[in-house]
């Protein structure tokens, strides 16, 4: 038999859409647990929790090795994970939720919802002690945010560089600072990786819903879907679960807690482009909802048009992410060509990685999401991760059985 979901995590109908699947399951979760388990014998991390599901059920759910190295505490299956770069595309189906409802349209300016945006500007070029700035040939739009190909500086505005580790602004105030900067290049004209760009989104949400980015997240998507885990700012308790992030010094682990995102601890800005923490069993939730085309037993989060517009390509022929073969839908990145570290997937096939090693894609054409959950930093590629790669061939080969 699978391995369920812890039950306390569970209930009402949401048991039954997590339902264990038979038939050689723990063959299958086995050489899963294998394949990562040599990751953590070879040092390379400290441990793991991986799921592997599909739609209606959990093939696999996994945890091994150590939460943390100096207390020797075991991985476990409700161990908190800070996923980084895995809450832009909740962000992203917050910003779906308010299509859906007519609130906003993906194709308006920013500056309709955000007047600090008004006449922006873009650089033209570049001197030793001078900057050359011209008009926009159009403004940006959310559909541009969506797809990191706003033109907006990737990095923070100055006298905000350290915005995301003391994270003591409130989001307002952090999207003034990024709407005062001059673009890099045209809106729509190139991709490029942009954290500003994804909470600029989580300010859009505020003002079109008038509630707090991160109440709209959890009384629009994770109360209903029953992610009780999932949030910006774990309390104390949820802390002492948190899986330690580690870096390599001299070729051993070493903590390293607070690199690129500070502690949620006393925090005012959620970071909407890579704030949350969560769990595996709330992840499996939030993906089966996508696999079910919006809908997660009677709580319906997207419209089933939402989530296929969200999860196809959106940006034609730009060269995308951070492997081959990729371009990128709202807030997700999407398979368009499998090759390499993808090549297990199906075209249109969709997911999102973290900062610190976490990944999750799902594939509708195999019925199938995977979820990675580390602490690392400092791998060259994470999207190209060994690690991530050995769960993708082990997943879908769970699934094909």
């Amino acid at each position: 038999m699978s391995t369920p979901l812890p039950r306390r995590y569970l209930s009402g109908i949401a048991i039954a859409l997590l339902a264990i699947v038979p038939a050689r399951g723990d063959d299958r979760s086995t050489a899963i647990r294998a394949r990562m388990q040599a990751f953590v014998d070879s040092g390379e991390i400290a441990g793991a929790v991986t799921v592997v599901g599909r739609k209606d059920a959990i093939v696999s759910y996994e945890a091994v090795g150590l939460q943390n190295l100096e207390t020797r505490t075991p991985m476990a299956k409700d161990t908190l994970f800070r996923i980084a770069s895995m809450t832009k595309p909740v962000t992203a189906i917050g910003i779906m939720i308010l299509a859906d409802e007519g609130k906003l349209k993906v194709e308006d300016p920013v500056e309709k919802y955000l007047p600090e945006f008004r006449g922006q500007m873009l650089v033209a070029e570049r001197g030793r002690e001078t900057i050359t700035l011209k008009k926009l040939s159009r403004p940006i739009t959310l559909r541009d945010l969506l797809t990191h190909t706003s033109g907006l500086p990737s990095g923070m505005p100055p006298g905000l560089s350290d915005l995301y580790i003391k994270r003591n602004h409130t989001l307002a105030e952090g999207i003034m600072a990024f709407s005062q900067r001059p673009l890099d290049f045209e809106p729509g004209s190139k991709w490029a990786y942009c954290n500003p760009g994804i909470d600029t989104l989580g300010r859009i949400i505020e003002v079109a819903s008038h509630q707090f980015y991160e109440d709209f997240l959890r009384t629009r998507i994770f109360a209903p879907l029953g992610m009780t885990e999932t949030t910006f700012y774990p309390n104390a308790a949820q802390l002492e679960r948190a899986a330690v992030t580690y870096g390599k010094s001299n070729g051993k682990l070493v903590p390293t807690p607070n690199t690129i995102i500070g502690s949620p601890v006393g925090a005012r800005y959620a970071v909407p482009a890579g704030g949350l923490y969560s769990t595996g069993a709330d992840l499996a939730r939030l993906y089966q909802m996508m696999l079910n085309r919006g809908a997660l037993g009677s709580s319906r989060i997207l419209s089933p048009e939402a989530v296929a517009t969200m999860t196809k390509v959106q940006t034609g022929d730009l060269k995308c992410g951070f492997v081959d073969g990729m371009s990128f839908g709202y807030g997700w990145a999407v398979v368009r060509e499998p090759k390499g570290v993808t090549g297990m997937f199906s075209p249109g096939s969709y997911g999102h990685g973290g900062a610190f090693g976490t990944q999750a894609w799902l594939d509708p054409t195999q019925d199938l999401f995977v979820i990675l959950l580390i602490q690392r930093t400092g791998l060259t590629n994470s999207d190209a991760s060994p690690m991530r790669q050995a769960l993708r061939e082990a997943a879908v080969a769970a699934v094909k059985g």
